[in-house]
């Protein structure tokens, strides 16, 4: 009797999590093949679960549009001196497709955000977990709090401050306020808490300096925290459309999102291009997710049981 609870109870929780993976899958699956109807098949009023005629006009349309330089190397702090403000270019790509420019663009400003977030919120997680030194509960306290903190609170200091250090329109001004994120150090403090103190002493007996501490024993303990935090880091700083809208202008400094939105601006109601688009943009998340998939699951497991 026992044993046929267990079949059927299995069964029910395998029938569940084969209609959670479709719900989830669904979006993508009607995107990736929307990329490829016909504007007759897109604007169907009655669905049109599969194309049955297969096409790249979306596809072409979409890499034709508007032109860009694939990269664009400045001269640092070239703004401060140039007559329009804007950094001087030292070293320019070949012309492309401007959404092409535009992924390169998203994909560097998600990967820069993500390694300094990483970086900046391991050392301060650390820091806050081991090191005993006054006020570090207030700022502790500060960082709680900060998380509690609509974007919107300060757009307009922040604003201000990209624009006085003559970063707005660059994308270094939708970076650097994502580098310090609350959530990040919270993370990795709640992992480095777990290190055993006398670890961190045996380490400085054996002559162990700070930097060789951390890189040697610290950061292999907290590295599923670390995973997870890069993963959320690069989806928050890829989907962070609010900042990316405020921040950047110029038609080379867009990022995909805002281009894709640009150019339906441009284009009327054109859902065979959004949808292009947007299968054009999955695809580094798609890869970013199966490359730290295993720190993300290793990680949030262990939040859950950590006391």
């Amino acid at each position: 009797m026992l044993g046929q609870k267990s079949k059927a109870t299995r069964a029910i929780e395998l029938i569940v999590i084969f209609i959670l993976a479709f719900l989830f899958t669904f979006p993508l699956y009607w995107i990736i093949t929307g990329a490829f109807k016909t504007v007759k098949e897109v604007n169907s009023t009655t669905p049109v679960w599969w194309p049955y005629e297969w096409t790249m006009d979306n596809w072409a349309k979409l890499m034709s549009k508007l032109k860009a330089p694939l990269f664009e190397i400045n001269i640092p702090f070239s703004q401060y001196w140039s007559e329009d403000g804007n950094p001087i270019v030292a070293i320019s790509g070949a012309t492309v497709p401007a959404a092409i420019r535009w992924m390169v663009n998203t994909v560097w400003m998600a990967v820069a955000a993500m390694l300094l977030t990483c970086l900046t919120s391991a050392l301060a997680g650390y820091s806050l977990a081991k090191k005993r030194f006054i006020g570090r509960n207030l700022i502790f306290t500060l960082i709680v709090c900060a998380m509690a903190l609509p974007k919107q609170v300060i757009l307009i200091p922040l604003i201000r401050e990209m624009s006085s250090l003559k970063l707005y329109n660059t994308l270094a001004a939708v970076i650097f306020p994502i580098v310090g994120w609350p959530f990040g150090v919270f993370l990795i403090k709640q992992f480095a808490e777990s290190i055993p103190g006398e670890i961190l002493e045996a380490a400085r007996i054996d002559g162990a300096g700070e930097l060789k501490t951390f890189n040697t024993v610290v950061f292999p303990m907290i590295k599923p925290g670390v995973g997870a935090l890069a993963i959320f880091t690069f989806i928050q700083s890829w989907n962070d459309y609010f900042m990316q809208l405020i921040m950047l202008s110029s038609t080379k400094n867009l990022t995909i999102s805002l281009g894709i939105a640009k150019m339906q601006a441009e284009n009327s109601t054109d859902y065979g291009l959004i949808m292009a688009g947007a299968a054009f943009a999955s695809v580094p998340i798609i890869i970013v997710f199966i490359i730290f998939q295993k720190y993300f699951t290793k990680g949030i497991t262990m939040g859950a049981v950590k006391g």
